[in-house]
């Protein structure tokens, strides 16, 4: 039997599921009209199929919220477009307020491109888009489309949104040197894992249901190991503080909060504080 995730790619359509389920509540932190769309049934398959789907549901509307906020923030500094490495199936081009000559270029597989494309025809983005086929694994074909967009001239947002965490430590330090060499990469959004979290999620039953797509880096020291690159942390927003912060908790079954309350009771305070900075996103930017 074919396993419900597939490769690194299957993981969009999970994705996308969960911010069509925050499309639908009452309290939704965001709309996104497209995603179920997208989604499709492969996307509710994968959802149906997997553990812990309230911890993956509260993930995705959190790391949503703080992408589009650094999003905000960059345009209001003055950046003129993104450039979306794995692009997958996101939709801010189609749902975010964006101004109408802002540059969106997304980056990902070819078969990811043309589902997309089909799946939207029809569809008016906010501001202007462009999709590139490419296997960014290929370093000699990312280096020329990272060439190609340097030559453009704008000041440039990279996003790599569940992205970094499938690459080998090797690989993700590759790209980080490829951005550097970028004069108009002024910021660059990727996802933050605790080596903490690393060790729950290896543990976890979503790690075996995701065996075909596991998350590979780990470096030693997660702030070094950008900074020996060139790049530093120019703002980092922790999951678990933004959820209290836009006042979204996970729906975590009875017993299970019970438990966790207990155990959080039995800790240090300092260890309870280290629990809120397990995972996040952060905004980096070159080091001059």
């Amino acid at each position: 039997m074919a396993e419900v995730i597939e490769n690194v790619s299957d993981t969009a359509f999970w994705i996308a599921y969960f911010r069509a389920v925050e499309t639908r509540r009452a309290d939704a932190l965001f709309q996104d009209p497209l995603a179920e769309r997208l989604a499709g049934e492969q996307g509710k398959r994968i959802a149906e199929s997997m553990p812990m789907r309230f911890m993956t549901e509260w993930v995705v509307a959190i790391r949503t919220c703080i992408i589009d906020d650094y999003i905000r923030e960059a345009i209001a500094e003055g950046i003129e477009g993104v450039v979306n490495l794995g692009a997958g199936l996101d939709t801010r081009p189609y749902r975010m307020d964006l101004p109408a000559s802002f540059l969106w270029v997304e980056a990902d597989y070819p078969r990811m491109i043309e589902l997309k494309e089909s799946k939207l025809a029809g569809e008016t983005p906010r501001c202007v888009v462009e999709r590139v086929k490419i296997d960014l694994a290929d370093v000699s074909a990312r280096r020329e489309f990272l060439a190609g967009i340097e030559a453009r001239g704008k000041k440039w947002l990279v996003l790599t949104e569940g992205v970094v965490v499938y690459l080998s430590v090797e690989e993700a330090g590759a790209l980080a040197d490829d951005l550097k060499r970028m004069t108009s990469a002024r910021y660059w959004i990727v996802d933050y894992l605790s080596a903490q979290a690393m060790k729950f999620r290896e543990r976890s039953s979503v790690a075996k249901k995701t065996k075909n797509a596991p998350f590979r880096f780990k470096p030693v020291d997660w702030f070094a190991f950008f900074r020996e690159r060139g790049w530093r942390v120019k703002e980092m927003r922790y999951m678990t503080e933004e959820g209290e912060r836009v006042k979204r908790r996970a729906r975590v079954p009875l017993a299970m909060m019970v438990l966790m309350k207990v155990r959080t009771l039995l800790m240090s305070k300092e260890r309870r504080e280290g629990l809120k900075k397990l995972a996040g996103y952060a905004l980096l930017e070159p080091i001059p």
